[in-house]
């Protein structure tokens, strides 16, 4: 099992370092949005960062890259089209990403529909996914389709359910909610909200997650089940024939339920 480290960045985000299974002060940095968060942890736990893996190109993500890759000896890794420093390795989907001075090493899934060039790694019985799937939800469709994000989340349905989910994001709570809305008599999203709750009290994370866990509460990943398909129509208002269309639905209704409370 990964040692995997939370560095908390801006108001949400959580960049992840990786530590090296062979040298655990040796570590690989992913999605640093800041550099100074980062930088403070390294200094504190005497930490070697060797490695950048970039899942997409919004700023929260990328935007401390460059300032890493100035003051350390680092390999950069990331979609095509992002801006990263000369010498990033550029990958996509179906790539592997050997680490060698990490003993790491990662399956490159493409997962567009928060963005379009959006990627997730996944190796070691963990998942760095971004934006693509958080806790409970997923991330907006500001690229990508709804078919496109359905696609992408399918794909991540189908790893085994003790894969660890690492996302960008602190966003468990307010996904939860929402997912209540959709399914009330779910007891599983009772039983993770109230964990939740402690753990946020507590100001622990509520990360990492597991796909099996996710499958079991996250509505996103539920499209083809009949109590979030029965709520999607009610809230609608018309009936839906298609996991993609309750999927549609179901983004659309998240998209606008704080305006709703």
């Amino acid at each position: 099992m990964l040692d995997v480290s939370p560095v908390r960045a801006f108001s949400d985000n959580y960049i992840w370092l990786i530590h090296s299974p062979a040298n655990p002060s040796r570590v690989a940095a992913v999605d640093p949005g800041d550099a100074r968060p980062v930088e403070a942890h390294l200094r504190l736990h005497g930490l070697d960062l060797r490695a950048v893996l970039v899942t997409h190109h919004h700023p929260d993500h990328v935007g401390g890259v460059a300032t890493l890759a100035a003051s350390h000896a680092v390999e950069v890794i990331g979609p095509s089209g992002v801006a990263l420093p000369e010498g990033a390795r550029r990958v996509a989907d179906g790539d592997r990403v050997a680490i060698d001075s990490l003993g790491l090493d990662f399956a490159v899934l493409g997962v567009p529909g928060h963005t379009l060039d959006h990627l997730a790694y996944l190796g070691h019985g963990a998942l760095f996914c971004g934006d693509t799937l958080f806790s409970a939800g997923c991330g907006r469709l500001f690229e990508g389709s709804a078919a496109q994000m359905h696609e992408s989340l399918t794909r991540l349905t189908e790893l085994p359910a003790d894969t660890r989910v690492y996302c960008g994001h602190e966003y468990t709570l307010a996904n939860l909610r929402f997912a209540q809305a959709v399914e009330p008599e779910n007891r599983q999203i009772t039983e993770r909200l109230a964990e939740t709750e402690l753990l946020r009290a507590a100001q622990r994370p509520s990360l990492p997650s597991t796909i099996g866990r996710e499958l079991e509460y996250n509505p996103f990943l539920r499209c083809d089940r009949e109590p979030v398909r029965r709520a999607a129509e009610r809230h609608s208002g018309h009936r839906m024939r298609t996991p993609i269309e309750v999927f549609a639905a179901v983004r659309a209704w998240k998209d606008g339920f704080r305006l709703e409370k």
